[in-house]
Order: structure tokens, then C-alpha cells, then sequence
């Protein structure tokens, strides 16, 4: 569901490596890179910060009201006031848990407790002298004694929670007390942040003393896995859950077009093989405290009103139930409803756009109380509807939202399919059309209907407001799973936390988590990302790139020097980065250093110590990475459209159209 166009009835279609070892990278290219390659970004939302804390006082901003000698955590915490002095991890520590506190908590902070230093992690009730005392709680309360203070977290949304560094009677003790197990589940996450800050190499041996108080701006934050062509491997989304929880992501949408067993045979049960998949993905998400929704799409082929394709439906959900998915959506979206699969349809509901919507509210509500009311712990079921998008009525959405059980959540793209902004006024109006509190499925930074490029920009265009007037957020990300890392970084940061959020310091905060404390492989992302920025959120094609080049036609020689820099390491580009992100964006990789190089030759062409050949020769290898989007035509890969070609070609005295 992610096509630019906005036509619904009808299936909807989609419009959609070399390595060059550059040598090593000169610390002086590093540092001008740190400085330079972040460029664009501005302000995230179109209404002022209105969150408050729910004691009153305002919530902070991120860098630029972050208390003096506070750490920066990702995504921002609504309070943080730092203490004095700092707290050493030593190698013993103890842990007091709550009863209620689950092995997947335990383990998250464990193993941050070992990152800082501790040999031995003990459980028990008390430490000796000089050693640390960690008490974790999942039940509202404050675990004590010794809770340094922290007021109860009960009083916080869902997943909020309280974090307490400092000493109780000069004995050293760290608190994390959940309003439930999520929110002792993102305390340990942010724990371990504390331990080892997002981007960097060195963990700390030693906690700064501080109070963190938190919660998310609304309950449903996550990704939805909803594209066309080529669906994430089984690693993929593995790893897509855990990042999912390192950030506070609690939602994960199962619903790729390529699943045959989703779509053209939904009635089909799961073959063995794939069925074990789910399970392994269903089992991994409820350990990283992330919500698997299962979505099944019969709405090409199914007759709403056959008792056997209600059947076949249940029966389909019975079988991913069994493996321990506890949550299932109904996506009706990209369909024909000038027509009907079944004569039978016809005669129940007659015709028009409002007759299919109240066919489908008849199958959803025969799905929410004929198989979920009868299933303990089974979440409210999801759906799609064949009009997700706008802000217009329709008589498909007044017989949507007269008909369907008010429990069901409904997902909404905003004012269009891709929308550049999207405004809690938006929400609020298709809260009132569809007769229901939506549910944002975000159509970035999906690239299947532009499949040459990709989309490594911020997350903006949302204002602050957006996640008040919702049920929640969840992002469309792209083909290339780990490409798309710095992007739902991005959305996580907004969606935990809106007030707080910088777009631009969130990209370059989820390029540095790509990096992994590598200076090298941070310096050619950011280059990398930014001629691989413009999107339908903003257009603006590599803006620290079209920077350089503007001030070296300034003259002067530092500017050559700086874009000279620029150039070399986007060239070495493919050699730097971390594995996982080399072969997920491989061909934009090889075209961007082969658009590098011909550019570091069109510079040694104007100063006269190159010729025009390998300008072209460069050239010419850039223009020939390609990729096959989902209906299987081969495109030549875009990277810095406007800026690299535009520069190359000025050199050799060519016009550009």
C-alpha cells in the first residue's frame, strides 16, 4: 500500500556491486565530514510542543535542552534532571527484581550491566558494602527500599517508566520501576544506552547520577512490513525486531504483497516450513516486547458473505494463533470494488461503494466477536480499508463507520497515499469520517513505487500534535531492510517523543547506530545519505553536497579541499560502511563512488591534471547499476539526481536539460 497515485478500487500499481577501495580516509576528512556531510533538515512539526508531563511541568526538548552534563538518549526522554557525580558498575552486581518482571527485562539489563564492567550479576535482595544494587520493577510501583527517591510510575501512560541513578546512604543503586512490563522493558533499553551511548564504541564503567522520567506520546509505534517486490528475509526481520526494541518500537506488521499464503492463497493453511518461520518471528517479538500482527488480505478473491470464506479466514488466524501470534489485522486495501467476487454478494448487499463497505464490516465484525472475543489476550483486530487515504467523505466511509464494530482499529496513510505532511487536523477529521480513532500506516520510507531510489532522509512533516490525535504510528519501510535503519530510527524518535524531536539530529543519531562507533564507516554514510535524501517529505536533493560544490565555485582553496574530501570518501563509500547496510543498498553504493569518481576527475580536469575520459569512463559506469522493481522492469539506480550528474556534466561543457 504504497503507490503515488490515489485511485482506489482498483489493484493498484506501482510506478515506481562494484566496490572501489578509495584508500584509507585522512582524520582530517573524517573531522570535515563530521562537520560538513549532516546538511538540510529544519524544524519537524508545523504546531508548537504542547505534550506536558502528567506532574505538570513541561516536557524537555532533545540536544538543544538537554540539562548540562546530561546524556543524550534516543529517543528523548520527557525528564531528564541530572544528579552529581557518577555511579561505577564494578563487577559485582545485584540484581532485585520485581515478581513481575520477565526473563527478556532481565536479560536487557544484564547484559548492559556486563557491557559496564560486572563480572558477576547476582540475584538477590541486598548487596554488600560498595557494591551496586539494581531493583527493577514492573507493576507500577517503586521497587524499595532505597528507590533514591523516584516517584511511582502508576500514574503514567502505558509504557511510561522511571530510571533513578545515584547512591542511597553512599551505597550505589540504579532503579527502574515500569508502569507495566513494557515500561520496565524500555527502562532496560535505556539503561543500557546509559552503559553504551547510540553511535559510540566505549561503554561507560561508570553511570552518571541522574532521574529519568518517561513515557511514549501514543501507544502504537512501529513498522509495518506492507510493500511490493521483494519481501525482507527471515534474518531481516529478525533483526528488524530487535532494533524495534532497542528504540522503543512496540508494533510489527506482518503483511509483505509477496507472501502468496497472505493473498492470492490466503485460504490456503502454511506449509510447514513457513508456518515454523512465523513461529520463530512470533517468539521473538514477544521476547523484544513488540505486538507481531498478523495481516491476512483476501480481498481480491473473497465473497463476504460465504460462511466458507469466513471459515477459511478463521481457520487460517486458528493456525497462526497455535504458533503464538495473539494479534491479526484484515487489510482491504488495493482492490476492485467496481465488481464482486461472488453473484451471492450482489444479492445480499446490492451495489455501489457502500454496499462493499458494509460487506466488509459484516466479515470484520464476524472475525472480532465470532474468533477474538472467544480468545484471552487476543489484541483488537486491524484493518485496511479499500479508501485509506484523504480527509473527503464518501458514502464507502459513512457505511464503514456506521457498520463496523467500534473495537476494530483502522488504518489510515493521511491526505494521500505518500503524504508530504500529515497534521493531527488531518487525523481528527478521518477519526470522524471513518467513525473510528485511526491508525497511521506511513508510507515512508517505502520506495517500491520509486524503486531506483533510496529514501535515507528524516522522518518529518508530522507535527508535534500527530501522535495525540492517533492510535498510533507505523512506518512503511523499504525493500532494503538495514537501508532503511536510519529513516525508522527517525520515526522512533518522533513517535516516542514529537516534542522533543530535530529531524536532522535524529538521522545522523540512527547513522551513527549504523556505524557502531566506527568513525570511517559514520563519515561515508553521512555522505552516502545525504545524495540519497530527497523523497516525497522533502524534495531537497543532497543539500551538504550542493553546499560544497556552491562554495567551492566560490573559489578558494579550502572549499576545493573540502569538496575534494566529500568526494573521496562518498567514493570509498562501499568499503566503509558496515556489512549488513553494504548489502542492502549495494547498487546505490557502487553508483554513488563511481558518481564520486567522475566527479574527483572532472575536478582534475579543471585544474588540468586529468582528461575527459575518465570523467566519461566514470560517468559511464555510474549510469550502468541497476535494479528490477517489483513488476520486474530493470531501472537505472539515482543517486544525487541534480547535484552529481549536474556537476559532472558542467565540467565537460554539457547543457543540462
Amino acid at each position: 500500500m504504497s503507490d503515488g497515485g490515489n485511485d482506489h478500487g482498483r489493484p493498484r500499481q506501482s510506478r515506481s556491486a562494484t566496490r572501489w577501495s578509495a584508500g584509507l580516509v585522512t582524520a582530517l576528512v573524517v573531522v570535515l565530514l563530521a562537520r560538513a556531510c549532516t546538511g538540510g533538515g529544519g524544524p519537524s512539526a508545523t504546531g508548537r510542543p504542547s505534550d506536558k508531563n502528567p506532574d505538570g511541568g513541561q516536557t524537555s526538548a532533545h540536544r538543544d535542552a538537554v540539562p548540562p552534563g546530561a546524556p543524550v538518549l534516543w529517543p528523548a526522554p520527557r525528564s531528564v534532571r541530572r544528579g552529581a557525580g557518577a555511579v561505577p558498575v564494578g563487577t559485582t552486581v545485584v540484581l532485585r527484581a520485581g515478581a513481575g518482571t520477565d526473563r527478556s527485562t532481565l536479560a536487557a539489563v544484564t547484559a548492559a550491566l556486563r557491557a559496564g564492567g560486572a563480572t558477576r550479576v547476582r540475584t538477590g535482595t541486598d548487596a554488600a558494602h560498595g557494591q551496586l544494587l539494581v531493583a527493577i520493577g514492573s507493576d507500577g510501583s517503586t521497587p524499595g527500599p532505597g528507590a533514591l527517591g523516584t516517584p511511582s510510575p502508576a500514574v503514567l501512560p502505558a509504557g511510561g517508566y522511571t530510571l533513578a541513578v545515584g547512591t542511597d546512604h553512599g551505597e550505589p543503586r540504579v532503579v527502574l520501576a515500569g508502569r507495566d512490563a513494557d515500561g520496565a522493558f524500555h527502562a532496560a533499553q535505556t539503561l543500557a544506552q546509559l552503559v553504551r551511548p547510540v553511535g559510540s564504541s566505549r561503554a561507560r564503567t561508570a553511570l552518571p547520577a541522574l532521574r529519568v522520567r518517561d513515557w511514549p506520546a501514543t501507544a502504537t509505534r512501529g513498522i509495518v512490513e506492507g510493500f511490493y517486490g521483494t519481501p525482507w528475509t527471515q534474518a531481516d526481520r529478525l533483526r528488524q525486531l530487535d532494533l524495534a526494541a532497542r528504540y522503543k518500537l512496540g508494533t510489527y506488521l506482518y503483511s509483505p504483497k509477496a507472501d502468496p499464503y497472505l493473498r492470492g492463497r490466503w485460504r490456503d493453511p502454511y506449509p510447514a516450513t513457513r508456518l515454523a518461520d512465523l513461529r520463530a518471528l512470533a517468539a521473538r517479538a514477544a521476547a523484544d516486547h513488540v505486538s507481531f500482527v498478523y495481516a491476512l488480505s483476501p480481498g481480491p478473491s473473497v465473497c463476504y458473505s460465504s460462511a466458507a470464506d469466513t471459515a477459511a479466514l478463521t481457520a487460517k488466524f486458528r493456525q497462526l494463533w497455535d504458533v503464538g501470534v495473539r494479534a491479526f489485522a484484515v487489510p482491504l486495501d488495493d482492490i476492485d470494488i467496481t465488481r464482486w467476487n461472488c453473484a451471492r454478494d450482489a444479492a445480499v448487499y446490492g451495489t455501489g461503494r457502500a454496499a462493499v463497505a458494509r460487506a466488509q464490516a459484516d466479515l470484520l465484525n464476524r472475525v472480532q466477536r465470532g474468533f477474538l472475543d472467544a480468545r484471552a489476550g487476543a489484541a483488537a483486530l486491524v484493518t485496511v480499508p479499500t479508501e485509506y487515504d484523504g480527509g473527503r467523505a464518501s458514502a464507502y466511509k459513512s457505511a464503514l463507520a456506521a457498520r463496523l464494530d467500534r473495537r476494530v482499529r483502522v488504518m489510515w496513510t493521511g491526505p494521500l497515499v505518500v503524504a508530504p505532511t500529515v497534521s493531527a487536523r488531518d487525523a481528527r477529521t478521518a477519526a470522524r469520517l471513518y467513525g473510528h480513532p485511526v491508525l497511521l500506516w506511513d508510507n515512508y520510507p517505502v520506495n517500491d513505487y520509486t524503486a531506483d531510489h533510496l529514501l535515507l532522509g528524516p522522518y518529518e512533516g508530522r507535527d508535534a500534535e500527530l501522535p495525540g490525535a492517533v492510535s498510533g504510528i507505523t512506518a512503511n519501510p523499504m525493500n532494503q531492510a538495514a537501508a532503511s535503519d536510519p529513516a525508522l530510527f527517525s520515526v522512533a524518535a518522533y513517535a516516542w517523543n514529537p516534542s522533543a524531536y530535530r529531524p536532522a539530529a535524529a538521522l545522523d543519531a540512527g547513522l551513527a547506530a549504523v556505524a557502531d562507533g566506527d568513525p570511517r564507516a559514520l563519515a561515508a554514510l553521512r555522505a552516502f545519505a545525504d545524495v540519497n535524501r530527497a523523497s516525497r517529505l522533502d524534495g531537497t536533493q543532497a543539500p551538504g553536497l550542493a553546499a560544497l560544490i556552491a562554495a567551492y565555485r566560490r573559489g578558494g582553496a579550502d572549499a576545493e579541499a573540502a569538496l575534494r574530501a566529500r568526494l573521496t570518501v562518498l567514493a570509498g563509500a562501499p568499503d566503509a560502511v558496515p556489512d549488513a547496510f553494504a548489502r542492502s543498498a549495494a547498487p546505490w553504493l557502487a553508483a554513488a563512488s563511481d558518481w564520486a569518481r567522475s566527479a574527483l576527475a572532472a575536478l582534475a580536469l579543471r585544474d588540468g591534471t586529468g582528461g575527459r575520459a575518465a570523467v566519461t569512463a566514470s560517468r559511464t559506469a555510474a549510469r550502468a547499476h541497476t535494479v528490477v522493481d517489483w513488476q520486474g522492469t530493470t531501472r537505472t539506480v539515482s543517486v544525487g539526481e541534480g547535484v552529481l550528474d549536474a556537476f559532472v556534466a558542467r565540467a565537460l561543457g554539457e547543457r543540462q536539460g
